[in-house]
């Protein structure tokens, strides 16, 4: 039976557009999540007007200008591929406004979205603010990317993470959670994982489950399938010889992320 968390690759050409993934919650069992990725051949062009959803623009690979309103953020991008393990320029734009996407090179842009609750400012994330932490210890390492932590105000509702994991290792580990509203324990926000993997022809394995298991699917994902994660655990493993690369999204009704760990697992915390 097919899985209703993995989404495959979809591709729909718009012109120089193509348009790998598009998540909207009215698609999804999402209520505050979105996702869309698109491919641009050079000089392609992309817009949109946002309505009640806010919009991170990231810059997956190749170089982009994004324009809003009179501001233009040229040639921005600093990437051709994920695995060279930089972070990369964003632009973060608000409900109610136009922004449009003009390829400068080949490029891969993923449009993260959430819903928008005030009007802030349209922002470059410049890479050279990204925060860049390395997490966990012996088969749980992986790094980090910061694109939109709680953290920083840019954003009403959305939070965005680039995440590398090495072959042997599991990542989101030990599994936890974010699918309560008590805080401050515990955060209520969806995710979806954007999965690319090193080389192409790799997989990991994803399980998503609940404490009572009424959500539990374990799931083999390929490179550029996109997993979501409406409720429960979501822990990744990765087979020796790949690198695993996600790009995180998240959002709930409070910008705040506190997770729960399995307390069947979380026992391994105390080797670190």
């Amino acid at each position: 039976m097919a899985s209703h968390l993995l989404r495959k690759p979809a591709q729909a050409q718009e012109g120089d557009v193509t348009i790998i993934h598009n998540l909207l919650p009215r698609d999804t069992r999402l209520e505050y999540v979105g996702f869309k990725m698109i491919d641009l051949k050079p000089g392609g062009r992309y817009e949109e007007t946002l309505q009640d959803q806010e919009c991170c623009i990231v810059a997956l690979t190749g170089k982009i200008s994004v324009t809003e309103g009179e501001q233009t953020f040229k040639e921005i991008g600093t990437r051709e591929s994920v695995f060279e393990k930089k972070p990369t320029d964003s632009v973060f734009v608000s409900g109610g406004k136009l922004f449009g996407i003009e390829a400068v090179t080949s490029a891969t842009v993923a449009l993260c979205y959430a819903p928008f609750l005030e009007p802030l400012p349209t922002r470059w994330i410049k890479a050279g603010d990204v925060g860049v932490e390395q997490r966990g210890k012996y088969q749980n390492k992986r790094m980090v990317h910061n694109i939109l932590p709680d953290s920083d105000p840019t954003a009403s509702s959305l939070l965005v993470v680039e995440v590398y994991t090495e072959g042997g290792n599991f990542s989101s580990y030990p599994p936890h959670k974010h699918d309560q509203d008590r805080l401050p324990d515990e955060s209520f926000l969806e995710e979806t994982y954007y999965h690319e993997m090193d080389p192409g022809s790799g997989f990991v394995f994803q399980r998503v489950y609940t404490d009572d298991r009424r959500l539990d699917e374990t799931m083999a994902v390929e490179h550029r399938d996109v997993v979501l994660v409406p409720a429960g655990y979501h822990p990744v493993g990765v087979p020796d010889g790949y690198t695993s690369y996600y790009l995180n999204v998240m959002a709930g009704p409070k910008r705040i992320w506190k997770f729960h760990n399995d307390p069947d697992h979380e026992w391994i915390l105390e080797r670190q």
